[in-house]
């Protein structure tokens, strides 16, 4: 993967390339930054960059068979650890080695996608994947043996804050003190989820938002959008090209996430003093409880970020409101004087309270009737 391919993030570029030019590779590192900012593009093309004696700042001077070896992401010396789970391919003790296929086919058609992207590629969106302790097996095994061309080994962990508490203690050491001219690079979402004995072993490199225009031209090269079109959906895409490249093809699936927002919200407006819109809340708790669990989380995410949305909106911070409903009989400006600094705490530890007992296999039903109930009073709130 070219450098010059990857969006933005200039200054993490030079930094990395320059680090390895001047032969001070660090053995472990961290790249934390939100969905859709470039972490694992990065990674691979540093991945490359390391091991196919590149120079220059860019992936195409170096070992030509090697550079080769990475258009399909097959080269020997590259190891992968990602989240996964038992699915109809594997029955008992998942590990990266038996998705490489589905893998490749996430890298070459989607870099910058998300964790529910993944899942939805395996068709086990309706479990929770991990890397857990038979992966720190296999990643201990793979990188006791020699590097196939006899330099660098680099062990890419993606989303790294799934790594459960047996696995993470079992690579404690190995990240410590690996054998020599081998390389991990983490990449995680959320930083604070990573134990603090693996973080505080790794150099850190923290990557922001893509801004605006860095996606508006992105699309326009890869969409031919026109320059309207472009700009509309850079704003919307709030830093995130996976989102922005959703919202092209119209497949994002927020757009299911806010029919639901929508029709959740007005029902919990009527229940107060009405029975009738008590039931439409319990149908809708029944109705999201069959979904898969990643995608209750993923909705749960969805309307926190919502709810903050309508928050900026009411307090005049329209530089910073993103969010363009679809529906049209819902207007995000009449919602807004709803959520206000009395209740917008509450409804934030309660959709996160959801999230953590879904999170830990709770009955989905019996957590989002609840968060229902609760919803209601909270919206009726006074503002003072």
């Amino acid at each position: 993967m070219l450098f010059e391919d990857i969006l933005g993030q200039n200054h993490i570029k030079n930094h990395l390339t320059k680090s390895v030019d001047n032969g001070r590779i660090p053995h472990a590192q961290l790249f934390v930054g939100n969905e859709g900012s470039g972490t694992l593009p990065m990674a691979l093309a540093y991945a490359q960059y390391i091991l196919c004696s590149n120079s220059g700042g860019e992936n195409n001077n170096g070992n030509d068979a090697c550079n080769l070896k990475f258009k399909n992401f097959s080269h020997p010396d590259l190891h992968f650890a990602f989240p996964v789970t038992t699915s109809d391919k594997v029955k008992s003790k998942p590990v990266s080695s038996f998705y490489l296929e589905e893998w490749r086919q996430l890298l070459e058609q989607q870099p910058y996608g998300n964790l529910f992207d993944w899942y939805k590629l395996l068709g086990v969106d309706n479990k929770q994947g991990q890397i857990g302790v038979e992966e720190a097996y296999e990643i201990v095994k793979s990188l006791s043996l020699k590097s196939y061309e006899g330099g660098y080994k680099v062990m890419l962990i993606w989303m790294a804050e799934k790594m459960n508490t047996a696995c993470a203690n079992k690579l404690l050491k190995l990240i410590e003190e690996p054998p020599n001219k081998t390389v991990f690079i983490l990449i995680a979402e959320e930083e604070e989820l990573i134990i603090n004995t693996i973080r505080s072993r790794c150099q850190v490199l923290h990557f922001p938002p893509l801004a605006e225009d860095v996606i508006k031209e992105a699309l326009i090269k890869h969409y031919n959008l026109e320059l309207s079109v472009a700009t509309k959906i850079a704003h919307q895409s709030n830093g995130n090209y996976n989102k922005a490249c959703d919202l092209v093809y119209q497949d994002s699936e927020e757009i299911q996430f806010e029919t639901w927002f929508v029709f959740w919200i007005r029902s919990a407006f009527k229940a107060k003093g009405n029975k009738a819109a008590i039931h439409d809340l319990i149908s809708w708790s029944e109705d999201i409880s069959k979904t898969g669990r990643e995608t209750q989380k993923q909705f749960l995410n969805f309307c926190l970020d919502f709810f903050r949305q309508a928050l900026l909106l009411n307090y005049k911070a329209n530089d910073l409101v993103f969010f363009e409903p679809k529906a049209e009989t819902f207007k995000l400006e009449k919602f807004a004087p709803f959520v206000h600094g009395n209740n917008i705490l509450e409804i934030s530890d309660e959709l996160q309270n959801a999230i953590y007992h879904i999170e830990r296999n709770g009955n989905s039903k019996i957590i989002l009737t609840d968060l229902s109930i609760k919803l209601t009073r909270l919206l009726h709130k006074n503002p003072t």
